[in-house]
């Protein structure tokens, strides 16, 4: 089964055709990380997340690179602040190192497979030496210039060597400015030429750079650090690059033009993907708005960090996602519905019914289908409701264990909802206390039956009576 992306370079939906034969490479980027991620940013690293199991699961070998900013205005602004007793390297290193592990938490709690990953920071030794690489590349092919505070893409060099500046969004020469952009604070609606590095300035780390016989010690701008990275990891060209739809405009187009330059191959991403934003109460998030939060302060309102992911998942990634605690509700009872379908496996009496059996594959193939049409999570997840609906009209005594946890399998694969981990088989003295319930139900022993069925529910294991018997799930 092919996949077929959304390809923001073409606005259209493309088949994926690897750049190299059985393999894929991903780019990401990644955060930056001065403070705990919101979970605008996280919902952009689930998609990134899901698209790389998706990839995989179409037999495809895949690399997939996420970076860390770890220097840029933000970081060092707030490493000053935190820890002013510090130089300004060991308080940028300490902070970067502190919330890059908070990141990992993060990331791991939604669901997202960091041991797939593999990580780069922009201040590594190699990417601080590739930068200062490139940068002089093009500098000394005329699409780089030295300002008093550092150095300059060019964006007329840039244009006036044949290349389209504007691939990704439509630049026009009216939204063009002649001014620089000196910060990392990009202003969204025109384009100017950019930072690739910065000279010190007083309080800032730095790293030596000689260009053209001058000293620019100081550090990198935010636009090359990616290209660089992505470079380091995956070649260039690299198969898809990843991010949210705020990064398309400026920096995925710097990344683009600094990463072209000079190039004979105009293409440095052969496919972007792009997700939407994520909304709070039908609105765009913002601090000022009071609807900013981060993954801690969904779970300190008592949204479990994989309920969340799937609130996600129910939005396609190119359409915004609608946060709300009523939505997270509906997503936590939908994740609690699957989780008891999961506890079935251990309840099966038998390993094959043919009936079940070619339901669940045909529900894997519609669900295959779905996720490799530009990842239709919705409709993929509706495919699972329904062969999950199906399931429970069938005493557990019917249900087949092979093909049960063989879709179980495939649902935790591809969509990173980890229920068989959270749904354990039950203890001796659990199954215990469920046989002597059921024997106190058959004796009419309703306090006794009522009784027993607390004492399951205080260790966290819900009983459901019905005609085949007794079911059991990993409660609350």
């Amino acid at each position: 089964m092919t996949l077929k992306l959304h390809n923001s370079l073409t606005k259209t939906i493309e088949t994926l055709e690897p750049l190299r034969a059985g393999e894929v490479s991903i780019y990401s980027c990644g955060p930056t990380v001065y403070d705990n991620v919101h979970i605008g940013n996280l919902s952009a690293f689930i998609a990134a997340d899901t698209l790389r199991r998706v990839v995989g699961a179409q037999g495809l070998a895949v690399k997939h690179v996420m970076n860390f900013t770890d220097v840029d205005d933000k970081t060092i602004r707030r490493s000053r602040e935190k820890y002013t007793e510090l130089d300004p390297m060991t308080a940028l290193r300490q902070l970067t190192d502190e919330y890059g592990q908070l990141f990992i938490r993060d990331m791991q709690l939604v669901g997202n497979d960091t041991r797939a990953l593999t990580f780069i920071r922009a201040t590594d030794v190699a990417t601080v030496e590739g930068m200062r690489s490139l940068i002089t590349e093009l500098y000394q092919n005329g699409f780089a210039y030295i300002a008093d505070d550092g150095v300059y893409f060019s964006i007329d060099a840039y244009r006036n060597s044949g290349k389209v500046y504007g691939q990704l969004v439509d630049v026009t020469t009216a939204s063009t400015g002649n001014e620089r952009i000196q910060n990392d604070e990009y202003d969204k609606e025109s384009a100017h030429d950019f930072a690739l590095w910065k000279t010190k300035k007083p309080g800032e780390p730095a790293w030596e750079f000689l260009l053209d016989g001058r000293d620019l010690s100081g550090r990198p701008g935010w636009h090359i650090e990616c290209s660089v990275m992505s470079r380091l990891e995956l070649g260039q060209p690299f198969d898809i690059h990843t991010g949210g739809i705020d990064l398309m405009f400026p920096h995925h187009e710097n990344e683009i033009a600094q990463s072209t330059a000079g190039a004979a191959n105009p293409t440095y991403a052969k496919v972007f993907v792009h997700n939407e934003h994520i909304l709070v109460d039908g609105k765009k998030m913002a601090k000022s708005s009071g609807n900013f939060y981060t993954l801690g302060d969904l779970m300190n309102k008592g949204v479990e960090p994989l309920a969340f992911r799937l609130l996600v998942l129910q939005s396609h990634y190119r359409r915004p996602t609608n946060f709300s605690l009523e939505n997270a509700t509906a997503a936590h009872n939908r994740l609690q519905h699957w989780r008891t379908i999961a506890a079935l496996r251990w309840q099966t009496a038998i390993d094959k019914n043919h009936e079940i059996d070619e339901l669940i594959d045909h529900a894997l193939i519609q669900f295959h289908k779905a996720l490799s049409n530009d990842l239709n999570t919705p409709e993929g997840l509706q495919v699972i409701d329904d062969v999950f609906s199906r399931i429970e009209s069938f005493p557990v005594t019917d249900l087949p264990h092979g093909s049960l946890n063989n879709l179980l399998q495939t649902v935790d694969a591809l969509l990173g909802i980890r229920l068989i981990e959270a749904t354990p088989d039950i203890d001796d003295e659990a199954k215990r206390l469920i046989k002597d319930r059921r024997a106190a139900r058959e004796n009419k022993d309703w306090a006794e039956s009522d009784r027993l069925r607390d004492v399951l529910a205080a260790r966290r294991i819900t009983v459901r009576d019905t005609p085949a018997g007794t079911i059991w799930s990993n409660g609350e």
